[in-house]
């Protein structure tokens, strides 16, 4: 009797221990993986991937109808989903969730270019879907992870060897690419654009209201990432060149900020004495701002862009002030730089 007690006391705690060893959001992040290790930001009936929502037959059913040409790293799609399944294998040591969070890292070793540039979906090539894109802060993130798994950090060190190592290759490809795309004005370097072409690296445009430009918010992520890594000459000259720029174009008195009015969001740019903010673009020959509109004309004043866009995107940003004053400097101090 006191066996048959044990082994149904064994039995019910190896029942309980495997299912501690299932998370909610990652079973469900399996399924949405697409067979060559990417994620997509839709589906295939063009229905924006949603975690929150239960799986249900119907659901599961388009999310197997959709195909590897959605698979992205725009809107932080494929990223994300890597480092919530890392974060759920630290918790419940489930391999399953290793094993995708590897074949999507996988798939972003597959999608990068030999100049170590990232296009915005891989392998859907259409449009402005095989551009290098900074947009969105794309290929940062990607690089951001396969740093993680590079250096073994924020949970990554339980990722292949090999991976690691070919990691390691790419986020230097990466590093390779960036100080390449760093935009020159009268051999002076400034930022970063948002889209280059994958072969020349000149900058291009991307949807109708994404001008040929000077990014500033991306550009931002893109010096915080320089930031990270052990400093060379080459990543001296690129953050201190991108910061001075910084410091030069910005817009002072001006405040910009999203309110409510008869329930639509409005952004609003107004006057505020203590305020500093910068464009989103930025001419890359003048320094002027830039906006683009829907119908792919470029205009220099933001009260000429159309209402639908000018209230359906960010035009300006203040990111930039704490890069100025709080990660600069402590970048300086960390690595005994003079300003």
């Amino acid at each position: 009797m006191k066996s048959k007690i044990a082994l149904l006391a064994v039995s019910l705690l190896t029942m309980a221990c495997t299912a501690q060893t299932k998370d909610t959001l990652a079973e469900k992040v399996l399924v949405y993986q697409l067979p060559n290790g990417g994620w997509g930001k839709h589906l295939e009936n063009k229905s924006t991937v949603n975690y929150d929502l239960p799986l249900s037959k119907e659901l599961t059913r388009t999310i197997k109808e959709t195909g590897d040409d959605h698979a992205t790293i725009d809107n932080q799609a494929t990223t994300k989903e890597i480092n919530i399944l890392i974060n759920a294998y630290q918790t419940t040591k489930n391999p399953s969730y290793l094993k995708s969070a590897e074949k999507g890292i996988a798939y972003l070793l597959q999608m990068q270019y030999k100049n170590g540039g990232f296009p915005q979906y891989y392998p859907n090539k259409s449009l402005y879907r095989k551009q290098i894109t900074y947009n969105d802060n794309a290929m940062i993130n990607a690089l951001t992870v396969l740093y993680n798994v590079a250096e073994g950090k924020n949970g990554f060190d339980v990722v292949d060897e090999k991976l690691k190592v070919k990691s390691k290759l790419a986020v230097q490809k990466g590093i390779d690419c960036i100080l390449k795309t760093q935009i020159l004005q009268k051999e002076k370097l400034t930022i970063w654009g948002d889209q280059y072409n994958e072969i020349t690296l000149v900058p291009e445009k991307a949807r109708a209201f994404e001008p040929v430009s000077l990014a500033s918010a991306e550009s931002v992520y893109i010096v915080k990432f320089l930031m990270m890594q052990p400093v060379t000459p080459e990543i001296e000259r690129a953050v201190k060149s991108a910061i001075q720029w910084f410091m030069q174009n910005k817009i002072e008195g001006y405040s910009y900020a999203v309110t409510k009015e008869n329930g639509k969001s409005v952004r609003r740019l107004t006057p505020e004495k203590n305020s500093v903010i910068w464009s989103r673009f930025y001419d890359v020959n003048d320094n002027h701002s830039l906006f683009g509109d829907r119908d792919g004309s470029v205009k220099y004043n933001y009260n000429d862009v159309s209402e639908e866009r000018r209230n359906g995107y960010s035009w300006y940003v203040d990111s930039p002030q704490k890069l100025i004053d709080k990660d600069f400097p402590k970048w300086l101090e960390k690595n005994k730089l003079a300003e």
